[in-house]
């Protein structure tokens, strides 16, 4: 009895920290669903268009998501050892080195935006103009930019509100801005309410707008209540760095930092091998990646709550309820990959049919989710293992479990079979997709070894 009231207690406090984490991920993707179909409906160059713009911001929001992160992991940990200058430095780092991203991804693509939109757009199948597509793209990056800086400081104040244990306020600041950017998307892009037609240009501002709202909700929140967030108080009287400490976190974060570069552009880098099949395959995949994120918010919470409470239970010494702890949310991950899976798969033709383009990218983008839909359990149990991998600061096992498993093996598969067979591209993505089983192999042996377990918060800091 005792044991199964521990388990009940255990889940409540899982799903007390994932399901405001899947709320706001649900509304955020819901919202990114509704966008990509109110762009569709315009034309199929323009969806194509933010498309690829999209693939390179993914580049730029994994930058600053692995830039922080291994100062998050030090956050968790010293959260829970009740250290709370230590989340004061933590955070202090973080806003430097988003700042410093933020700055250069402006420069990179304000002068590149060209030569970076041009490598997706090849001739192939019926679909799209190339012209038309990369006019559409350049005018959405453009806009987007001013996006860049809200986005950068939202993102260090809500990781560190999240690993402290403060998951409301981030997704309440999330419901509000996608309501907004849903609404400005509306009638911006349609024209209505007296607005001019702006197509793109209207979704890209209604974007920008939604990301100052956003930031501004979540700093006003934290500074006005210092109680909760110690942290925030004499947060900016000093961008002064503890030596020691600045090398840790730069240890841990610079593995993450590169990881999460090579992940996305290595991402990006396939989505454009696919290309070459031409820009039929470019939209179908937009369709496709909009939807799968809808059905995987639950599991993508799964990596949020693992990294909290495993790494708030490393910092506190409790090693072995670590260890289970992560077994059960991992577990917990994959059950709900395979229910949200097989639900994506029986529902994949409805969602193309909204969409105002042709039927050869509907076919694709149905074909794409139902092979999203088979591996759901296989994806939903990988991001569980990396998050607890990376909780206890082993970010150089995660950079060779992520990145460079893509870079190595799936990136010159997706080349070689898109550019040099005439393999049906259904297929490629198939093949593609599912060489993630050998890492799923690779993560069990390392989470069975528990080569990740370590207190980072007791650990002594140098100079």
């Amino acid at each position: 009895m005792e044991k199964n009231k521990n388990l009940k207690q255990f889940y409540k406090k899982v799903m007390l920290i994932a399901f405001p984490i899947i709320i706001q991920n649900a509304i955020s993707n819901f919202v990114s669903l509704l966008d990509n179909i109110m762009i569709g409906r315009v034309g199929t160059d323009e969806m194509s268009g933010v498309a690829i713009d999209n693939q390179l911001f993914f580049i730029f929001y994994l930058c600053i998501f692995g830039a922080i992160s291994g100062a998050g992991i030090l956050t968790a940990q010293f959260y829970g050892s009740g250290d709370h200058d230590g989340v004061r430095d933590t955070f202090r780092f973080k806003i430097i080195v988003s700042m410093a991203i933020m700055v250069l991804g402006c420069i990179v693509f304000a002068m590149l935006d060209n030569q970076l939109i041009g490598m997706f757009l090849h001739e192939g199948g019926a679909t799209g103009n190339i012209e038309n597509t990369l006019a559409f793209g350049k005018e959405y990056l453009f806009i987007m930019l001013f996006g860049l800086l809200p986005f950068a400081i939202e993102s260090s104040y809500s990781g560190t509100l999240r690993e402290t244990g403060e998951t409301f306020v981030p997704m309440v600041a999330s419901f509000v801005a996608v309501l907004i950017n849903l609404v400005l998307n509306y009638v911006l892009i349609y024209g209505k309410m007296g607005a001019p037609v702006m197509g793109v240009k209207g979704a890209a501002w209604a974007t920008v707008i939604s990301r100052y709202i956003q930031m501004a909700i979540v700093v006003i929140w934290t500074h006005k209540h210092t109680e909760k967030n110690k942290f925030i108080i004499g947060a900016y009287s000093s961008f002064r760095l503890r030596k020691g400490l600045t090398g840790r976190m730069i240890k841990l974060g610079f593995p993450l930092l590169i990881n999460e570069t090579l992940w996305s552009s290595g991402i990006a880098i396939q989505t454009q091998a696919y290309s070459v099949r031409g820009l039929a395959i470019i939209a179908g995949l937009n369709i496709s990646q909009t939807i799968s994120n809808m059905f995987a918010v639950a599991f993508f919470a799964m990596g949020d709550a693992v990294a909290i409470i495993v790494g708030q239970m490393l910092g506190a010494g409790e090693l072995k309820e670590a260890k289970k702890s992560a077994y059960r949310i991992i577990g917990l991950s994959a059950s709900i990959g395979l229910v949200f899976g097989t639900l994506m798969f029986f529902t994949a033709p409805l969602f193309p049919r909204i969409y105002n383009t042709t039927d050869e990218v509907r076919e694709l983008a149905t074909s794409i989710m139902r092979v999203a839909a088979i591996l759901m359990p296989v994806q939903s149990f990988l991001h569980a293992t990396y998050f607890t991998i990376r909780s206890g600061g082993k970010t150089f096992i995660t950079f060779l479990f992520d990145s460079c498993f893509l870079w190595v093996v799936a990136v010159p598969m997706t080349y070689a079979l898109s550019s040099f067979t005439t393999i049906n591209i259904v297929y490629v993505y198939f093949i593609c997709c599912s060489i993630d089983l050998i890492k799923l192999v690779i993560g069990w042996i390392l989470l069975v070894k528990g080569v990740w377990i370590q207190n980072l918060a007791q650990q002594p800091e140098g100079n």
